[in-house]
């Protein structure tokens, strides 16, 4: 069997484009290095007094996860300045007994200097302050390096607005870090202040003395005034109610907003600290950490990857001595709410389900502005510091916290990595001291050193299943384009449809249906050694009008994310995860990224076309020809009515020998090659890549599978790429 020949270079070039996607942004993520299941623990361990506690032994602990006892594996007391004492416990031969029991006290083993530990890192994180804070902030940092709090310590310095700025790197530079932080006191932030009790006391006040009047009123001219007030007081309640509507609208957009931007610039903080060795810090300087039901989940994010990482937040509220404490505060908030609620005529509003009522008021104690503060501080083993003026003599606790120390390994008797958060306790058998420690982890297998989201932990656990999960449909192809300012550039496109994933009914209010998705797609890049070198992800929460749902669900969704990869062959894991049902489905695929030597020839992947899209701006896309978009086929069949199959690829012709390229296509079924013969190359555009894309006529083609193989050389180099495709009837 043979192709039309004539009618396939006839298509040549009728094709050409790059790939949109949805619009999805271009990421790249650090390399990730696989870790040990081994589960690390600094504690820190301090007297009444404050003063550290040195001479506690292996047996004076026990570590338990999820409330079950855990055989600790290796211990240290970290002690900077001094050698650190590392012990084994069955070495010690001494047996961690119960906390009711008389411990027996084990001697080192072996005394060895600890030199990872010498080195430490503190982070002065500055989120968005007002100016008597900025000040607060200012002095007391700048108190705390002038100290020598970092001469044997690295510090940086860095401001939380919309987004992270590096005022200035790692360094154990003084002079360095006084210039950061005059900087940063000198630097404005957007600030948010809520919609609380104290800037509605005005309307409350107006609806208290409507009521007032009509319930005063008498008969005849007195009741017809009356009903007119009536009448006016319902009005100015409903406006009022309308315009609380719009404010407490408002005011969780607003605060969302803020609390995304302030987490993802603390797991960025966390994230750059993560290789360092021994304990480590960030300097928290805020006026309060406000915790929206949108936001908490990236807060657990926070606390999961600090903990990982050996960082303990201590916490500063930068707000001083306030006039109102934040119980009171929070509690004047709910009260002027339920004054809101009421009517003129002493009626309860009834436009919306009473439930919300009790959702907000949940929603203003998480708003209590050092709750937040208390429980990042709490969780991560470090200190809150609140309720003053003077922070600077407080901070001294932290280069104690960061000088003296207990490192505690043990590995989790619980191997299921099912990726829920484990709690994690640690207790010491002796009355009259206080432990700091972190209080848990995701428990998720070779997450590396890139941060772990909240919503990436269930999925990647399935990645290890004994039966791979495949609950629904799903494709994924990734291809590489050997550029010449990009070598190694490769795109990952994932693709399932929208109908696979669960649609919940909800309601708006007693009228309008909605409905809500969650869902979230995970990829994770592995080298030939089985490291993990790259992590992408995307967490999916769609919601719209019922009416609209089954439009929704007739879509696709589209994945797309772009990486760099050095030379080398690579696995490619995908899974994409259903959050209310907990299915998924999991894909793996290959990726080989040649030597991207701009003086060599090369060839990117071979893409089959699924469709076209026309497109007027121009993108940074390898999928993009002119005013043309293509979206490459992620792997499903190909239907023979379609008549014919597009395909996309491009040369990259060695520098001074692009007359010299030549191009070949071999299509082979069966063992059997079906047509072999050159094609022409049209000439490089500005950037020196040729971008190819023609068709293959599909009438004399038999249902079955096939393999199109494109070859180019030079007289040099010969490089071929190849790509397969079911045709179905």
């Amino acid at each position: 069997m043979k192709l039309n020949f004539t009618c396939l270079l006839a298509l040549i070039l009728i094709i050409s484009s790059p790939l949109n996607l949805l619009c999805l942004a271009q990421q790249r993520e650090q390399k990730v290095v696989v870790g040990t299941n081994e589960v690390q623990l600094d504690v820190v361990v301090k007297d009444k007094k404050g003063r550290p506690v040195k001479d506690l032994k292996p047996g004076d602990f026990e570590v338990f996860e999820d409330g079950v006892k855990q055989p600790i594996e290796s211990f240290r007391l970290v002690n900077r300045g001094s050698a650190a004492e590392t012990v084994k416990p069955a070495e010690s031969k001494t047996e961690l007994a119960p906390a009711t029991s008389v411990v027996k006290k084990a001697e080192p083993a072996t005394v060895t200097r600890d030199i990872e530990t010498k080195v430490s890192a503190i982070a002065l994180v500055y989120d968005r302050l007002a100016p008597e804070a900025r000040k607060r902030a200012h002095d007391a940092a700048l108190s705390y390096v002038g100290e020598g709090a970092i001469q044997e310590s690295y510090a940086g310095v860095f401001v939380i607005n919309l987004g992270l700025t590096t005022l200035q790197n790692y360094t154990n530079d003084t002079a360095l870090l006084r210039r950061a932080i005059d900087r940063a006191g000198m630097t404005a932030s957007s600030t948010f202040e809520s919609n609380g009790a104290s800037q509605s006391g005005g309307t409350t006040q107006k609806i208290t003395q409507a009521t007032a009047t009509v319930s005063g009123a008498g008969g005849g001219a007195g009741a017809a005034a009356a009903g007119a007030a009536a009448g006016a007081a319902g009005v100015d309640a409903m406006f009022a109610q309308m315009e609380e509507r719009s404010k407490e609208t408002f005011e969780v957009l607003q605060r969302d907003q803020q609390g995304f931007s302030t987490f993802n610039g603390l797991l960025a903080v966390v994230n750059s600290m993560k290789r360092l060795p021994g304990r480590k810090a960030i300097i928290f300087f805020s006026e309060g950490l406000a915790l929206p039901p949108n936001v908490r989940r990236h807060f657990d994010s926070v606390i999961n990857n600090a903990n990982l990482a050996n960082v303990s937040f201590y916490a500063i509220d930068t707000a001083g001595l306030r006039a109102e404490s934040p119980e009171a505060a929070s509690r004047d908030a709910i009260n002027s709410r339920v004054f809101r609620r009421m009517e003129s005529s002493g009626r309860p509003d009834l436009s919306g389900p009473m439930t919300k009522n009790l959702e907000r008021n949940e929603d203003i104690l998480n708003l209590n502005p050092q709750n937040g503060l208390m429980q990042i501080a709490a969780e991560t083993g470090g200190q809150f510091i609140g309720d003053t003026n003077n922070i600077a003599p407080k901070l001294k606790q932290i280069d104690e916290d960061l000088n003296t120390y207990y490192m505690l390994n043990y590995a989790p008797t619980n191997q299921n990595y099912d990726g829920k958060f484990r709690n994690v306790s640690v207790k010491v058998n002796r009355s009259g001291i206080d432990v700091q420690s972190r209080k848990g982890y995701f428990a998720v297998n070779s997450t590396g050193s890139s941060p772990v989201l909240f919503y990436e932990a269930p999925a990647l656990a399935l990645l290890n299943s004994a039966t791979p999960p495949n609950a629904f449909p799903l494709q994924a192809a990734c291809l590489n384009f050997p550029e010449a300012a990009k070598p190694g550039r490769t795109s990952i496109s994932v693709q399932a449809p929208a109908s696979a994933f669960t649609f919940l009914e909800g309601k708006d209010d007693k009228e309008k249906k909605s409905f809500t998705t969650n869902f979230s797609i995970v990829v994770l890049v592995k080298d030939q050694a089985k490291q993990v070198v790259g992590k992408l992800s995307q967490n999916y929460v769609l919601a719209g009008s019922m009416d609209k749902v089954n439009a929704v669900k007739n879509q696709n969704i589209l994945f797309y994310r772009e990486t760099e990869l050095p030379p080398g062959k690579y696995d490619v894991e995908v899974i994409a995860y259903d959050t209310p049902s907990t299915k998924a489905s999991l894909r793996k695929t290959t990726i080989e990224v040649p030597d991207a030597d701009e003086t060599l020839l090369r060839l990117s992947s071979v893409s089959l076309i699924n469709r076209i899209e026309q497109i007027k701006e121009k993108l940074d896309s390898p999928f993009q020809l002119g005013e043309v978009m293509v979206y490459p086929n992620l792997g499903e069949p190909i239907k023979k009515s379609a008549q014919k199959l597009g395909f996309f690829f491009t040369v990259y012709p060695a520098k001074g020998k692009v007359d010299a390229t030549k191009l070949n296509l071999e299509l082979t079924g069966s063992g059997k090659s079906l047509a072999n013969f050159p094609l022409k190359l049209t000439a490089p555009d500005a950037t020196g890549r040729i971008q190819f894309a023609s068709a293959l006529p599909l009438d004399s083609l038999n249902p079955g599978v096939y393999e199109l193989k494109i070859t180019v050389k030079d007289g040099v180099t010969t490089m071929t790429r190849a790509t397969s495709f079911t045709l179905q009837p």
